[in-house]
């Protein structure tokens, strides 16, 4: 099966959606099939599928717009340019793409599939993206609740699979030497350390994460808030770094900034959550699916999380206590006070975290659940 993948930037400082299309292309790859990436702009991932892909494309724009004959002339022309065989499948890892998808396989007369890893934004749907969506062959949502939003929009339930992320287990594993792993970060092992690993972006909850943290540092609890992640702010890099002064700011204002480390983007997250105790994730949206979740259990670092979205499918039996109500810094509170103190009451926690992860969202699970989509539609 030859592969066409639609990307907008592979970067890993993007979020999850670009670490989750480079996991599933190269297991697609592992497995024989033909990779041939089209992508807008370069990113830090590119060398990683120059390993493995057959073709690298940069395309112009994967939105057609018709004002200008000379944005037309190069819209149609990088879609002729695209390389075609036997068993192509077109594969956009947004729904935004769809334009472009559409028109790539109704040309081409190849199938075409859709990842849908975002609540539909409907306000922003124009005609074409109307029609391009009509025209998938097959999507696949990253969770039931993805699901259940998108048909909500009129799709057809029998057009839609679901595929649970998955992650290597090789990649995320818990610390070998938890004691050498705080005198690295310089952290005494008498003190709780919470992480968020994330876009700084509002629909995170992070102000909340921060006034539940000064909440728990008020009522005694020694402990540290690691916060790992660049800004991503949809109007300008200067409003990104604008909402991360004022993250800053309501540390200080809690008298909680000397215990509170904004990190940056960090490339190796798999130190930060064996460093933690417990990672949060504060989200105020309708949460996909939270590969960070995944990521934090299979390192044995047990997560607490906001119950929306995508998220309660991932915090299942025993872990369904780590879910709170969105929003609310006194619930986050209780349920962190009730887990933070796991290595001492429950030194076993770890290992089922880890084992839950490795049993229900394995990177073969997820490869098999695509491959599976993918060959379904392929001529």
């Amino acid at each position: 099966m030859h592969i066409i993948v639609l990307e907008n930037q592979p970067s890993s400082q993007r979020g999850g959606q670009e670490l989750i299309l480079l996991d599933v292309c190269r297991g697609l790859a592992a497995r024989g099939h033909e990779i041939s990436l089209l992508y807008l702009e370069e990113g830090n991932l590119i060398k990683q599928y120059q390993e493995f892909c057959s073709h690298l494309i940069k395309i112009n724009s994967f939105l057609l717009d018709r004002s200008t004959i000379k944005h037309s002339l190069k819209f149609f022309n990088d879609i002729w340019k695209v390389p075609i065989c036997r068993n192509t499948v077109v594969y956009s890892n947004r729904y935004h793409d769809v334009v472009f998808g559409y028109l790539l396989s109704l040309i081409k007369q190849v199938p075409f599939v859709c990842y849908l890893q975002l609540p539909p934004h409907t306000k922003s749907f124009g005609r074409p993206h109307t029609l391009g969506l009509k025209g998938v062959n097959k999507f696949i949502a990253l969770s039931q609740q993805t699901k259940l939003d998108w048909l909500d929009t009129g799709l057809q339930e029998e057009k839609i699979d679901i595929v649970h992320v998955g992650i290597n287990r090789e990649t995320y594993q818990p610390s070998e030497n938890f004691s050498a792993t705080r005198q690295q970060w310089s952290i005494p092992e008498d003190t709780r350390v919470i992480s968020y690993v994330g876009r700084l972006d509002t629909e995170k909850g992070i102000e909340i994460l921060i006034k539940a943290f000064a909440l728990l540092v008020k009522s005694g609890v020694k402990s540290k808030l690691l916060i790992a992640g660049k800004p991503v702010a949809h109007a300008s890099i200067e409003a990104g770094e604008e909402y991360q002064q004022s993250l800053e700011q309501l540390s200080i204002d809690l008298g909680v900034a000397s215990d509170v480390k904004f990190l940056g983007h960090v490339t190796n997250t798999t130190a930060v959550y064996q460093v933690s105790d417990v990672t949060v994730v504060p989200s105020l949206w309708s949460e996909p699916f939270g590969r960070v979740i995944i990521e934090s259990m299979a390192c044995g670092t047990p997560v607490v999380a906001s119950r929306t979205g995508g998220i309660p499918e991932i915090l299942t039996a025993e872990f369904q206590k780590e879910l709170f109500q969105p929003g609310n810094e006194q619930a986050l509170l209780e349920t962190l006070s009730q887990i933070i103190d796991w290595r001492d009451r429950d030194p076993a926690f770890g290992k089922r975290c880890r084992q839950h992860i490795l049993s229900n969202f394995s990177l073969d699970n997820m490869i098999n659940g695509i491959e599976k989509s993918l060959l379904s539609v392929a001529n």
